[in-house]
């Protein structure tokens, strides 16, 4: 039946216009998220949904608000790109989506249901949203975390990004929840709510007014003015001012959800970790290690800012870029790395079915712009482009690995294949750590 399918949409893609494909790809999509929602038994009524949109941060913030509505004595059920949890169960997303099939996605609505989940909250990605798999769900809030470029392989242009994140917020949700700094903030901000709207960020104008931000090494502090009177000072686990645009982001949401502000400070202050997501690695060679997901040029711009603020010695960066995605984000990342990084590691990530020395040399050409190729050192294998960093390390450095994050595998040429970038780290600072006792034996 799959192999039909695949096939009549081959033989459609072919023969029909362009207008005329996007119509029927359109109405078969609304009719498979109409019937599949059927099949379940319409499972998405009667929860309250949350969904989180934008380019990055969507994962973070998700989880803080999760954390939140756990503190506050709500029953919640979560699906990130990282983790998955139902009434306090919680797995790694190994599915490589971040939004899944229509049917995985309502068989997760059903199995919420009869835990007896009040919130669920979910990630809402620009692809979901165009492809109708949010179709008659109904979604009480929704939160812009921001938009920068990516998906352009899929969307084409900024404008019809946009346009696609938007479908969230045409859906009237009782809340919306919006970045008050982000550049397409004008974009978004012409939605309006059937019940509250705020607006978060270091300017002014915004209704949760972000006055005061303290980075340490491992974790972070900061003000927030909500509604020009109410104080609330945080305390988060997660480094970054990244990271603190995503806690005001859940904030926002659970002041408007009416959330006492000690709920909110303690659910904050839960959230200890992420899979992928500023991940350390501990070690006992004396570096610090750490694992991100950052596959987009703002993401790793500001990750890289941020390692940086709280590294005493070099910041070496081992990184690659994803296959079969959007090509013009490859030289704007390697220049980011070049400027940003005191060493790179060029590698692979991801290549599906993209020839990966073409990958890499799209992102060196960024790097060689800058005229500070001298600082990269390309080795293919992943491994060992990890291996040579880790060495190349002394006490006081840090090694940010990014673009695969929390995932279990990776697809090279078209195959899937184990990895888990964390657990690689283990297995070299093991090999390591070995080696240096039987020389200091």
């Amino acid at each position: 039946m799959g192999i039909m399918k695949n096939e009549l949409v081959k033989i459609a893609r072919k023969t029909l216009p362009q207008g005329a494909l996007e119509k029927t790809e359109n109405a078969y999509r609304v009719a498979r998220t109409k019937m599949i929602s059927l099949r379940y038994g319409n499972p998405a009524r009667g929860l309250r949904i949350i969904a989180v949109t934008g380019t990055n941060g969507k994962t973070t913030t998700a989880c803080y608000i999760n954390e939140i509505l756990k503190e506050a004595g709500f029953k919640t059920a979560l699906f990130t790109t990282a983790v998955i949890e139902i009434a306090g169960k919680e797995k790694i997303n190994d599915l490589n989506a971040t939004v899944p099939t229509v049917a995985r996605l309502f068989s997760f609505f059903q199995t919420a249901q009869r835990e007896g989940v009040e919130y669920v909250i979910l990630e809402a990605t620009s692809h979901a949203l165009s492809q109708h798999k949010f179709d008659g769900v109904p979604i009480e809030a929704a939160v812009m975390t921001n938009l920068t470029q990516d998906h352009l392989d899929y969307h084409k242009t900024m404008e019809a990004y946009a346009a696609a994140k938007a479908k969230l917020f045409e859906k009237k949700p009782k809340y919306i929840v919006l970045n008050r700094d982000d550049e397409w903030f004008e974009y978004f901000d012409k939605f309006t709510a059937s019940g509250e709207k705020m607006t978060y960020g270091t300017n002014p104008e915004a209704e949760a007014h972000l006055t005061h931000v303290k980075l340490y090494k491992k974790g972070t502090e900061a003000s927030l003015l909500i509604d020009h009177q109410t104080h609330l000072e945080l305390a988060t686990n997660l480094p970054g001012e990244f990271n603190v645009m995503n806690m005001s982001a859940a904030v926002s949401l659970a002041y408007l959800l009416g959330i006492k502000l000690e709920d909110i400070q303690e659910g904050v202050a839960n959230l200890e970790a992420i899979p992928g997501r500023f991940e350390r690695v501990e070690n006992k060679i004396g570096i610090d290690i750490i694992v991100d997901y950052a596959h987009t040029p703002d993401a790793l711009e500001k990750l890289l800012k941020t390692t940086h603020k709280i590294t005493k010695g070099r910041l070496t960066l081992v990184f690659g870029a994803c296959g079969d995605r959007d090509k013009t984000k490859r030289p704007i990342m390697g220049e980011l790395a070049a400027n940003l990084a005191d060493r790179i590691f060029l590698t692979d990530e991801e290549s599906y079915n993209e020839n990966p020395d073409e990958i890499r040399a799209m992102i060196r050409q960024g790097i060689e712009r800058t005229k500070k190729a001298h600082k990269m050192t390309e080795i293919a294998d992943r491994k060992q482009a990890i291996y040579q960093a880790l060495r190349s390390a002394v006490r006081g450095d840090t090694v940010l690995i990014t673009g695969m994050g929390h995932e279990q595998y990776r697809i090279v040429n078209g195959k899937r294949i184990p990895w888990n970038d964390k657990k690689v780290v283990q297995e070299i600072i093991s090999e390591i750590e070995k080696k240096s006792r039987k020389i200091s034996l």
